[in-house]
């Protein structure tokens, strides 16, 4: 490890600490002071402070860059963890929801998006690239929502036990898995024509790892977590829970998928597939929460240039597909609630959990940049619209939670995952069953 990563990774945490703090000084969760400390560092704020210093970090936080593999190593242990505290039992009793949701709340801001990116002026496309490639593209990256960031605003605001918080990270699931498959054949239209066997397999692929999940690797990982359950202290069971969420992400992106489905999958699989004791595992959320989330999020907002925006056809522009983004997730997630007999306040909560759009979209944009669909300015109109949705969420989902009584069952969930929270072995509860 150079000395270059270790002063950039330091910056870059310290930094996150500080305005995350800020942020829970204000009534906002430390994810928003996270997100913005990496946009304060990057082009947008120090690279017109200090120009000499504008592409330090944002250049290590590229693709090929040092602090690159450290973000993705803490989104894939911040997804793991998220999965580990789903109640797949609540979940399959309010499928329903989980699925109209899931889907309403991506075709809607799908065709919105789709019909924005025809609008746009032609300005806004790449050189090279077509109108239709770029309104897919665009729809794409407007539907799809942000598990990671999702998930740390629940966890901030410590509604990961409440059924809402489930049911918003269930249909996220579905939200995105739909999505990323709708971004592989998006991406095959940038560069070829779609072919057909292309889709097949990424829905073969999808289905394979579920069907491998429940037949071969849960009693793996029981048995696996049984043997380091054996020992006195907690190291063995947290070592082997990082190696399962690991080699989940490993598994997913072999197979042409998003590597956090894997971990996802890997982290429910501990958490509902097994007897471990959540207690043991505490520690390593602790440092995943307070180390690794705020690196990776601080790490994302290094990529958006505020500059862009002072020009008024990019200006106008940001601000229809953000209307777009906010109006089609929102309309989305309500109407598909509403369909699953779910309340107006639970549907609220619903459309505002899935409009946090956060790095989930941010990829999308990169990919846009890198496939030659995206200019510059449309690429830092898709990360704004990833940030403000991500800091819109928090207030509108406080005040729809606020609203929504808490159940024995939520209540009960509540005290099950609080040994998962805290560090210490002494005096907790038995180990969930």
């Amino acid at each position: 490890m150079s000395g270059g990563l270790l002063t950039e990774a330091g910056t870059l945490l310290g930094a996150a600490l500080v305005l995350g703090r800020l942020a829970v000084r204000v009534g906002m969760p430390p994810v928003v002071g996270e997100l913005c400390a990496g946009i304060l560092l990057g082009p947008s704020v120090l690279g017109h402070i200090v120009p000499s210093l504008s592409s330090w970090l944002p250049d290590a936080a590229a693709p090929q860059g040092p602090l690159n593999p450290l973000g993705l190593l803490g989104v894939v242990l911040l997804v793991g963890m998220t999965g580990i505290e789903i109640d797949i039992k609540a979940l399959r009793r309010r499928r329903v929801a989980t699925l109209a949701v899931g889907t309403t709340g991506l075709l809607v801001p799908l065709g919105l998006g789709v019909a924005a990116g025809f609008m746009l002026p032609s300005s806004l496309v790449a050189p090279g690239s077509r109108q239709p490639v770029f309104a897919a593209f665009l729809g794409v990256a407007l539907c799809v929502s942000a598990i990671p960031v999702i998930a740390k605003i629940l966890a901030d605001m410590r509604l990961l036990h409440r059924t809402m918080g489930q049911l918003i990270l269930g249909a996220g699931m579905v939200d995105d898995a739909i999505g990323w498959l709708l971004l592989s054949v998006v991406s095959a239209m940038a560069t070829s024509r779609p072919q057909a066997g292309h889709v097949l397999m990424s829905v073969g692929a999808m289905a394979a790892v579920v069907i491998l999940a429940l037949a071969v690797a849960r009693p793996l990982v029981r048995r696996a977590l049984d043997l380091a359950g054996r020992s006195q202290e907690a190291a063995p069971t947290i070592a082997v829970a990082t190696v399962i969420l690991l080699l989940g992400a490993a598994a997913t992106q072999a197979l042409g998928l998003e590597p956090m489905l894997g971990a996802f999958i890997g982290g429910v699989l501990i958490g509902s597939g097994s007897n471990v004791d959540l207690r043991r595992l505490a520690p390593l959320r602790a440092v995943v929460m307070a180390v690794f989330a705020p690196l990776f999020f601080a790490t994302a907002g290094l990529h958006i240039d505020l500059a862009a925006l002072a020009h008024p056809v990019v200006a106008s522009a940001a601000l229809v597909v953000l209307t777009v983004a906010v109006v089609g997730k929102f309309a989305g997630a309500f109407l598909g609630a509403l369909l699953a007999r779910l309340g107006v306040w639970e549907a609220l909560a619903m459309g505002a959990g899935m409009n946090a759009r956060g790095v989930i979209q941010i990829v999308v944009a990169t990919a846009g940049l890198r496939l030659g669909v995206l200019t510059p300015a449309t690429y830092t109109i898709i990360v704004l619209v990833a940030v403000v949705t991500s800091v819109m969420a928090p207030p509108v989902l406080r005040v729809a939670m606020r609203r929504i009584e808490q159940t024995e069952e939520e209540e009960l969930r509540r005290r099950d995952l609080a040994a998962f929270s805290e560090p210490s072995l002494e005096g907790r509860p038995e180990p969930r069953q």
